[in-house]
């Protein structure tokens, strides 16, 4: 039925199905009190459908519709203008012309200044029954917030995933810090668990952050480079920064890299605190953990992406829903109080500085899973605005200087993105839970507030709305004792700039140190100025480790430092949650595998492929030369996922080759499947190869790789081949080995890729 169709009297049931109302009609709340406003009154039937019904009301669907002009006029012809004459001026009384220009003109708004780039997803969360808190028996002992307290209750959310430094338009593989915000739309209220996927950050006082972001920007003379740190200001800012060396050891690592939004921590970055019904507190640190593990991408192959495939993670994260899987992070937290923050030898009030799991373990104490993608990327992954500031009762801030000048900062940016105060009215930012203030204007004011009164104290309305004490859900800020002189000065307790950084060097592989030394000889190495890389070298890399400091300069056309930095710490601590080898789980789930093939392919290896990586999760897409129906051997057919000229391995997380005698032979003789399986290998990807798919493999000459001879199975490094008839051991040695993610045991530098 369309709107057209639908009587006026249908139109009234159904508003009054939606909203009570009292006798004249307005809408009420279900006690019969005060109107509900722009948000729907939930009460207490919060659950992961809440903001969708809400979003609900503002969707539009033109299917079966009429074209309109934006105040409902229907629409004859769009494409021409009104003129004199069918070559004459256009018109100025041409309205449909005037008005469908001037939305075209304005209907951008400034990006954002950072994390301009992103994309995101709508979900839930869920908190766990029985959350593991050691001494603590129940979650309602640490915190008063009412999202924790119910395990039958599904919190709607809305995340967006975002790179930092470059603009709307870059590419989504560079490396870089990824954004990582939650909006929690609680009965209470909205809570924006605003964080990153690193749990450090380069400064510790806000008042820093401009300088930060203008020497990580593209230069101000030239405009270059574009999302990018490796040019001359930000690391002479660095070099000058030694508080930035803990953030510099996370972002040239495999963490600035990630393969996908759903295979990427996050963390809230700073010290919170969670509070009671007693008025009790802790401090917090916030953690999401994916269900999928914590994955890379290497540098050449980001760099492959940026022209291949720049929207790779955006597409990613979009793909994975729509085809039925749902990504998911537990989420966690460090819980400690005042007297154990004191004991630690860092300040928890240091946004540079990570509270180690060896210290403090994470707690699980929920999840969030992601299963529906927005239906307008602009009106919610542009539109949605976060403010670490958006707390509900129970989450407190706490003295963190970082996290203080967010406080201030994110809402003053968010006025100049939307042009006026009401940003929290659009849609995506509009908590289910009731509003009721004495705001009444601004730009694209939407709620339509009744009464005369617009002010507190007032007897005219009989001082409504009231204040709510805590009790009945008021928010009460934790009643710290704060005591001290005025001073712009900042504690000793900041000063250690090189333990967590050695920390974090010592807790990596050797191929992920390998990784990193790789990342700074190019970021270094496009700097010009030899005294900026220099100091990086000798008053920040080797106040962190000799050996890497020396490994550095040798890349980057300095001399090596002889001994090692005066404040190079000499603990050899490690933290095994640190090094992503570490955070691998036993699934192959979402990875996306590319089959080769051409006409005359192994029916039987086609088929028990496909069933048994599909079966464990996987996502498999057939790949040939053109698109098409091909023919395998025994007659059966298969239409192509991707032909040569759209598809390459770097969009891949494994490659197999199934046997078919006609379907080899014509892909010895082609180019791209051998670049295909060479890249793969030198991208550490697991690859796979059965029957004669396997002399494919040696024509490639895979260099220092065993490939099986008659009758046997081999897996070497990643590489599995197979000669024999049991495919059913072939499929679950390759299922091992994509589990895996990457074969850094491999010497891939003599592949020609």
């Amino acid at each position: 039925m369309t709107a057209d169709d639908q009587s006026d009297t249908d139109r009234a049931e159904d508003r009054a199905e939606k909203t009570p109302g009292d006798a004249t009609g307005k809408p009420t709340r279900a006690d019969g009190s005060g109107s509900t406003g722009t948000s729907d009154d939930v009460g207490d039937e919060v659950d992961e459908n809440s903001k969708h019904e809400q979003l609900e009301e503002v969707r539009e669907n033109p299917e079966g519709e009429h074209l309109t002009t934006d105040h409902g006029v229907k629409v004859s012809d769009t494409d021409n203008s009104l003129k004199a004459g069918e070559r004459g001026p256009t018109i100025m009384e041409d309205f449909h012309f005037r008005e469908k220009m001037t939305q075209f003109d304005h209907e951008s708004i400034p990006e954002r200044v950072v994390h301009a780039r992103g994309t995101g997803a709508h979900g839930y969360f869920q908190p766990y029954e029985d959350p593991d808190l050691g001494e603590y028996d129940d979650i309602s002992e640490l915190t008063k917030a009412g999202l924790f307290q119910d395990p039958d209750q599904k919190t709607p959310v809305f995340t967006r995933f975002s790179t930092v430094v470059g603009s709307r338009g870059s590419s989504d593989t560079v490396r870089d810090v990824r954004g990582f915000a939650t909006k929690f739309y609680t009965e209470e209220g909205n809570w924006d668990l605003v964080g990153n996927n690193m749990p450090p950050f380069f400064i510790q006082d806000a008042m820093e952050f401009p300088d930060l972001v203008h020497a990580i920007k593209p230069e101000p003379d030239d405009g270059i480079p574009q999302a990018s740190a490796a040019h001359d200001t930000f690391w002479d800012f660095a070099s000058l920064k030694p508080e930035t060396t803990h953030m510099l050891m996370w972002v040239l690592s495999g963490r600035a890299l990630p393969r996908a939004y759903r295979m990427m921590q996050g963390f809230g970055v700073h010290t919170f605190r969670l509070v009671n019904d007693d008025g009790e507190s802790v401090f917090v640190k916030f953690h999401w953990t994916p269900k999928l593990g914590t994955h890379q991408l290497v540098w050449d192959e980001t760099t492959k992406l940026w022209g291949k495939s720049s929207d790779f993670n955006r597409k990613g994260l979009y793909d994975v829903i729509e085809e039925g899987y749902d990504p998911e992070w537990e989420l966690g937290v460090q819980i400690f109080d005042e007297e154990q923050a004191e004991e630690f030898d860092f300040d928890v009030l240091d946004p540079t500085k990570i509270v180690p799991e060896t210290e403090v373990p994470v707690r699980p104490i929920g999840k969030m899973v992601l299963n529906e993608t927005p239906d307008n990327f602009f009106a919610e992954v542009e539109q949605v605005a976060f403010h670490p500031g958006n707390v509900v009762p129970g989450i407190d801030f706490s003295n963190d200087p970082l996290l203080q000048g967010r406080l201030f900062s994110y809402q003053d940016t968010q006025l100049n993105r939307f042009g006026g105060a009401n940003w929290d009215e659009i849609p995506i930012n509009r908590p289910i839970a009731e509003r009721h203030n004495n705001q009444r204007a601004g730009f694209m004011r939407q709620e339509i507030n009744e009464g005369k009164v617009s002010y507190k104290p007032n007897s005219i309305g009989d001082d409504d709305p009231q204040e709510a004490p805590a009790e009945e859900g008021g928010y009460e800020h934790y009643a710290e004792k704060v005591d001290g002189q005025k001073i712009r000065n900042r504690s000793d307790s900041f000063e250690d700039h090189f333990t967590q950084a050695r920390l974090f060097w010592n807790s990596m592989s050797d191929a992920e140190k390998e990784n990193i030394i790789g990342a700074a000889h190019f970021e270094l190495g496009k700097v010009g100025r030899v005294e900026i890389r220099e100091r990086m070298v000798y008053d920040l890399f080797n106040n962190v480790d000799h050996e890497f400091a020396k490994r550095v300069a040798e890349g980057i056309g300095i001399e090596t430092p002889e001994e090692p930095g005066d404040q190079m710490p000499t603990h050899d601590r490690e933290d095994p949650s640190l090094s992503m080898e570490n955070r691998t789980p036993d699934t192959i789930e979402t990875r996306k595998i590319a089959m080769l093939i051409d006409d005359g392919f192994d029916d039987e290896h086609v088929e028990t492929l496909r069933s048994a990586l599909e079966d464990e999760g996987a996502r498999v897409k057939v790949v040939s030369k053109v698109l098409g129906e091909k023919s395998g051997a025994d007659g059966e057919t298969v239409e192509p996922d991707k032909h040569h000229v759209a598809a390459a391995s770097v969009s891949f997380d494994a490659v197999v080759i199934p046997g078919g005698e006609e379907s080899v032979d014509a892909m010895r003789g082609q180019g791209d499947p051998k670049h295909f399986v060479a890249e793969a290998f030198k991208h550490y990807k697991p690859i796979a190869a059965v029957g004669e798919g396997t002399t494919l493999f040696e024509d490639v000459d895979l260099p220092e790789t065993e490939i099986a001879g008659e009758d046997e199975l081999v897996t070497d490094a990643g590489v599995v081949t197979c000669r024999s008839d049991d495919l059913e051991s072939f499929a679950e040695a390759f299922v091992d080995a994509i589990a895996q993610h990457r074969h850094w045991d491999r010497n891939p530098e003599e592949v020609p890729a």
